[in-house]
């Protein structure tokens, strides 16, 4: 190099230059050899905050729900072979949530390829039929290029994961071109003038119309898009699962939250609709309520950014390509209906409303699980980050807390065990203004517990409530269903959790009985810093709509399953 030459810029420093032009302020990752020259390049760039995880499948968890909470491509990085394989449970779950994630894998040396080496694995044939898209950078003057290809394919259409490999003898060298990616956003089409006057035309002609409100609404402008729609032209919102925070819950147009356990009694309500527009939602199996909505007679208007959404599973009257938060500004200024649709929209929120009152109730196995999910509403008002991981508790959590203006669910829809230990404290990071509980059960817990240790690292004020019936209860139901009296596989030994969260370094309560679920809530929340509720719950009351000793009972009663 001459005197007063610039010194070469390695590939890594592009990646990360790369993805500060897509706004990018926050990584997670477990450290890897293999891609040293990244989190070299990390060093020297304050702007982005480096989350050191315990495990992969948690860092690619946290950065699925920093997406979600950001509102751009969430970013978590590994190293190569086991890194990469432990790290797919969150790929999975992006590509089934519609979510926008970029894995960076650092890969074995180019020369090393197809011949067996040490932690070697082929990213394509492994997350092949998960990712959106699996590439590989082989050469350093790539690699802006790869970085906005991976971004733009994350972020599109309907939003999913990518893969980038980049191995690390190509990192490692020097960028020739030593130049960021050049930020060029591709905005979603908007929805014709012909198929939005008919949209208005079909919604004008419906007397007991039901909106169901989807992730790509899931963002401020669709969200305050979705609430004026709904207000001005006097429709009832219901939200597709997982997003039960798009429109606050007490407001009077608010029909309900679509999940595993939506009510008998509430899905036929929904039944009653003659027109459903669908709007930013996929309609996946549990949104349609196992593909029972839609029903057979409903008129339905579907409208989504990727058309291979549009007719799949549902016959449309109206399939529409397009940006669902404008298109619903677009159809505000239509001309609002003279028919209020009081009664019907009346009738929608009572039956939520009505089901969201918590009457005490007590068990002899442990606090009934209501209690706490009536706390919960009570000590923040709707206003929270609600993580959730999956189990049966979930369906108190939908029954009882009401999200209000500020509120926010955060959830996968592929259900994966272990998502919330690590992605409160991605939602505590992220956003600070509102508190964060993080709501999992004995199993999810002890699946990614690693991250508690994190947590306390970083000294994030997340609140985490562990449900312990001490069982895999999602299972059990199941079993108590299909095979009565039988349960194998589903029983777990517990620790003592509470001593366990204090060895980690946070504040820790126990609570055994329902006197005790209240105060000790408002002390985890007050805490600057994490905080773990260990609640020892009643197995019996398995859901906030099912008995265990009555399950097998209730599969000829129809009820829904949590």
């Amino acid at each position: 190099m001459t005197d007063g030459a610039p010194a070469p810029v390695p590939a890594g420093a592009t990646v990360v230059a790369s993805l500060r032009e897509y706004d990018v302020d926050r990584v997670f990752c477990v450290a890897g050899e293999s891609y040293l020259p990244i989190l070299d390049a990390l060093h020297d760039e304050p702007r982005v905050d480096v989350v050191t995880c315990r495990h992969e499948g948690s860092a690619g968890f946290m950065a699925l729900a920093d997406a979600k909470l950001a509102g751009r491509v969430g970013v978590a990085m590994v190293s190569r072979g086991p890194g990469a394989a432990n790290a797919a449970i969150a790929v999975h779950a992006a590509r089934e949530d519609g979510a926008p994630l970029l894995l960076v894998v650092g890969g074995v040396p180019r020369r090393n390829t197809d011949r067996d080496p040490f932690q070697g694995v082929d990213c394509g044939r492994l997350f092949g039929g998960v990712a959106k898209a699996v590439w590989t950078l082989h050469d350093p003057a790539d690699t802006a290029e790869f970085v906005a290809r991976a971004v733009r394919t994350a972020e599109s259409g309907t939003p999913g994961p990518v893969v980038l490999t980049v191995p690390e003898d190509v990192i490692g060298r020097a960028d020739p071109l030593a130049l960021p990616a050049c930020r060029a956003a591709v905005a979603p089409p908007r929805v014709g003038a012909a198929a939005l006057g008919r949209a208005a035309e079909l919604m004008a002609g419906a007397r007991r119309p039901l909106l169901i409100a989807g992730p790509q609404l899931d963002h401020p402008r669709g969200r305050d898009a979705l609430r004026a729609f709904a207000e001005r032209h006097t429709v009832p919102v219901v939200t597709a699962n997982k997003c039960q925070h798009l429109l606050p819950n007490r407001h009077p147009h608010y029909a309900g939250h679509l999940h595993n356990a939506t009510p008998m009694a509430q899905a036929e309500a929904f039944g009653a609709a003659d027109v459903i527009l669908a709007v930013g939602t996929a309609l996946d199996g549990t949104t349609t309520l196992r593909r029972r909505l839609p029903a057979r007679g409903q008129t339905l208007i579907h409208v989504h950014p990727d058309p291979a959404w549009l007719d799949t599973y549902h016959p449309v009257t109206l399939g529409a390509v397009g940006d669902p938060a404008m298109f619903l500004t677009d159809l505000t200024g239509a001309p609002a209906v003279l028919d209020s649709r009081a009664e019907w929209i009346a009738r929608l929120h009572r039956i939520e409303a009505d089901k969201a009152v918590w009457r005490p109730v007590t068990a002899p196995d442990g606090v009934v699980f209501g209690e706490v999910a009536a706390a919960l509403d009570e000590l923040t008002g709707g206003h929270l980050t609600l993580v959730v991981d999956s189990g049966t508790f979930t369906s108190w959590l939908y029954r009882y807390v009401r999200f209000g203006e500020r509120g926010r669910l955060l959830g996968v829809a592929s259900s994966a065990m272990g998502f919330a230990v690590g992605a409160g404290v991605a939602a505590a990071l992220r956003d600070a203004a509102v508190p964060t509980v993080a709501v999992v059960g004995d199993g999810g817990l002890v699946m990614n517990l690693g991250e508690l240790t994190t947590a306390v690292q970083r000294q994030v004020p997340v609140t985490y409530v562990v449900a312990d019936n001490r069982s895999y209860a999602t299972i059990r139901l199941h079993q108590e269903r299909d095979h009565p009296g039988r349960p194998i596989g589903t029983e777990l030994a517990n620790p003592d959790f509470a001593r366990l969260a204090e060895a980690f370094g946070a504040l820790a309560f126990t609570v055994q009985h329902p006197d005790e679920v209240r105060p000790c809530l408002a002390k985890a929340l007050a805490h600057p810093g994490p905080a773990l509720v260990w609640v020892r719950t009643s197995l019996e009351f398995i859901t906030a709509y099912r008995r265990l000793s009555t399950v097998s009972e209730a599969r000829h009663a129809g009820g829904g399953a949590s």
